[in-house]
C-alpha cells in the first residue's frame, strides 16, 4: 500500500470518527439522564473511583512502567528469534522487531479484537524481505505456543484449588459449566486447528507456512530464544499485576495474582471492545471479590489498565519513531491497519461463502 494510498483515508475516516464520538456522547448522556431519574449518584461513584485510581504512589507506577517495558523487551525478543530462524536471508533486525512489537501492544490497548497483533504481522511482511502473509502467520502460531501451554497450567492450578477459589459468581458460567470447559479446551487445540487450516492451502503456501515455523526444527533453539524469553516476559506481566494489586492494598499470593491472570484471559477470549475494557473489570473485579471491596477491585483494574496502556502507547510511538522516523512510522502502522482490515474483512467473507456453499451441499442431499 502506497503513501498515496494512505494520506487519501483522513477525510471518510474523520467522519467515522466524528460520528463515533457524537453516538458514544449521546449514550453517556441517556445513561446519565435514567440514573438521575432513578436516583443514582453516578457522578459521587465516578469521583470515588477517580480518586482512588489516582491515589497510586509515584514508586508503584514507576515499578509497574519497568516491568511493563521488560515484559515487552522479552517478549519482542521471542519473535525477533522466530523470524530469524524462518527467514534467515531477510537481514531481520531486533530494534525493527521491537518498534512492531510495541505499536501493536499499543494499537491492542485501543483497537477491537486484538487488531493490533494482526497489523503486526502486515507489518512483518513489509519490512523483511521474501516474507508472506502465510508464513509470517505460521510464526505467530509458533509464538503462541508457550501462551497456550501455560495458560492451560493456570487454568488448571485454579480448577484444581480450594474449592470455590476460583468461583467468579457469574451466573452464565454457573449455568453453562462446559462452556468454561470449552474455553481451557480451546486454548490448547488452537495451534491445531490453525496449522490444519494452512495445511489445506496449495503446495506453495503450505511451504510459506513452514518457513515460518522454521525454529522448532531445532527444539534447543526454540527452548533458549523463544521459550525462556517469553517465559522471562511473562514472569514480568506477574510482576506488573503484584505492583498494581499491591499499590490498591490488595493481597499479593500466588492465588491472587493467578486468579487475575486467568480472569484477564477469559476477558481476552470472550471480548471484543479494545483492549476488552469493562469484560476486563468484571472478571477481576469477581476474581478479587473474597479479598478486596468491589470499589477497590475497580479502582485496581482500570487503575491498572488506563496506566498500562498509556505507557504501552508512549512506548509503541517513541520505539517506531527512533526505528522508522515520525513519517516512516505512521505509514508503516497506518497502511498495516489498513491491510488488516482487509485481510479481516476478506477472511469473513471467505468464512461466509463456505457455510453457504455447505448449506447448498445438505441442502441437494435432502433433495
Amino acid at each position: 500500500m502506497t503513501e498515496a494510498a494512505v494520506t487519501l483515508e483522513p477525510a471518510p475516516g474523520g467522519r467515522l470518527r466524528a460520528k463515533r464520538i457524537l453516538t458514544i456522547a449521546a449514550v453517556v448522556l441517556v445513561v446519565g439522564l435514567v440514573s438521575y431519574a432513578l436516583g443514582w449518584d453516578l457522578r459521587a461513584w465516578f469521583s470515588d473511583l477517580w480518586d482512588t485510581v489516582t491515589s497510586i504512589s509515584f514508586q508503584y507506577l514507576l515499578g509497574g512502567v519497568a516491568l511493563q517495558t521488560v515484559q515487552t523487551l522479552f517478549k519482542a525478543e521471542a519473535w525477533l528469534w522466530i523470524l530469524r530462524y524462518a527467514y534467515p536471508d531477510g537481514n531481520v533486525q531486533r530494534k525493527e522487531v521491537l518498534a512492531c512489537y510495541a505499536a501493536a501492544t499499543a494499537m491492542n490497548g485501543f483497537l477491537p479484537a486484538n487488531a493490533g497483533t494482526f497489523a503486526m504481522l502486515l507489518m512483518f511482511v513489509a519490512i523483511i524481505p521474501g516474507a508472506t502473509f502465510s508464513g509470517v502467520f505460521a510464526a505467530y502460531l509458533v509464538q503462541k505456543i508457550f501462551f497456550t501451554v501455560i495458560g492451560t497450567a493456570v487454568y488448571i492450578y485454579l480448577f484444581a484449588s480450594v474449592a470455590g477459589s476460583f468461583d467468579i459468581k457469574f451466573s452464565w458460567i454457573h449455568d453453562h459449566p462446559w462452556f468454561t470447559l470449552l474455553i481451557v479446551a480451546g486454548g490448547a487445540f488452537i495451534v491445531l486447528i490453525a496449522v490444519r487450516i494452512i495445511s489445506q492451502k496449495l503446495k506453495k503456501i503450505w511451504e510459506n507456512a513452514k518457513q515460518g515455523g522454521a525454529i522448532l526444527s531445532q527444539p534447543r533453539a526454540y527452548f533458549t530464544r523463544v521459550f525462556t524469553p517469553q517465559f522471562l516476559g511473562w514472569s514480568a506481566g506477574l510482576g506488573v499485576i503484584a505492583v498494581f494489586l499491591a499499590a490498591y492494598g490488595i493481597p499479593v499470593t500466588f492465588h491472587t495474582v493467578m486468579s487475575v491472570v486467568g480472569g484477564n484471559s477469559v476477558a481476552n477470549v470472550t471480548a471484543v471492545t479494545p483492549g476488552s475494557v469493562g469484560v476486563t473489570q468484571a472478571f477481576n473485579v469477581a476474581s478479587l471479590s473474597d479479598v478486596t471491596t468491589t470499589e477497590n477491585a475497580t479502582a485496581y483494574s482500570v487503575g491498572q489498565q488506563l496506566f498500562t496502556t498509556a505507557w504501552n502507547i508512549i512506548l509503541g510511538i517513541v520505539l517506531l519513531t527512533w526505528v522508522f522516523g515520525w513519517a516512516g512510522g505512521k505509514t508503516l502502522v497506518r497502511s498495516s491497519y489498513s491491510g488488516a482490515k482487509e485481510k479481516a474483512a476478506e477472511q469473513s467473507a471467505e468464512r461466509k461463502a463456505r457455510r453457504e456453499a455447505k448449506k447448498a451441499g445438505e441442502s441437494g442431499d435432502q433433495a
